[in-house]
């Protein structure tokens, strides 16, 4: 299934695309300065924590966060509605965000720098998976039609064992997870019913 590049989507994409370009490839030498660090490190800035969502570490990172955005936002954006679902898109890379830094704070994981927009398209996962529960999306490897609530299902449960178990994948596991739990609170808060209804 797919839909027209709406408004906010074709935006967030847009300054994606400009933010890695300008930092990996015009001004790369201030590209770490984009993280988010610990509040607690040196390197912190305040304007890291807007910042941080707007910029990845890789051309691999941003390809499957844009193709991501690209291929589920538009659908997801029609549904709320572009403001909201700007939102929607920001309270879940917020979101992400806190309970990274929150459990970096009570020790429960290393206070590392995180980078990328990763937490809010986990929000705009969720949501699609429960706004349209069985439309099938194409896997890359192995190249199979998966319904969206098992995919998704899928990449929670990956995320919440491999950041509980410790298991080191250079990924923020918990950040995933906490756009992730914005994207159901937020769409289960406004009512899918009422949504779709629009």
């Amino acid at each position: 299934m797919m839909s027209r590049l709406t408004d906010v989507v074709k935006h967030l994409l847009i300054i994606n695309v400009i933010m890695f370009i300008c930092f990996h490839f015009v001004f790369s030498e201030f590209r770490e300065y984009t993280f988010l660090y610990f509040p607690a490190s040196d390197y912190f800035k305040p304007y890291q924590l807007v910042t941080h969502m707007f910029m990845h570490g890789g051309e691999s990172h941003i390809l499957f966060n844009m193709m991501s955005l690209f291929f589920l936002g538009p659908m997801v954006e029609q549904n709320l509605g572009s403001k909201r679902f700007l939102v929607f898109y920001l309270l879940s890379g917020f979101s992400a965000m806190i309970l990274h830094l929150g459990l970096a704070y009570l020790g429960f994981i290393p206070p590392s720098p995180i980078v990328g927009a990763s937490g809010a398209i986990m929000g705009v996962f969720i949501a699609f998976a429960l706004l349209y529960p069985d439309v099938k999306l194409m896997l890359i490897f192995p190249p199979i039609p998966v319904k969206a609530k098992y995919l998704m299902g899928v990449l929670v449960l990956v995320d919440l064992f491999s950041g509980v178990s410790g298991f080191s994948t250079g990924i923020a596991h918990f950040a995933h997870l906490g756009g992730a739990i914005m994207g159901f609170i937020l769409i289960t808060m406004w009512g899918k019913n009422s949504l779709m209804s629009r």
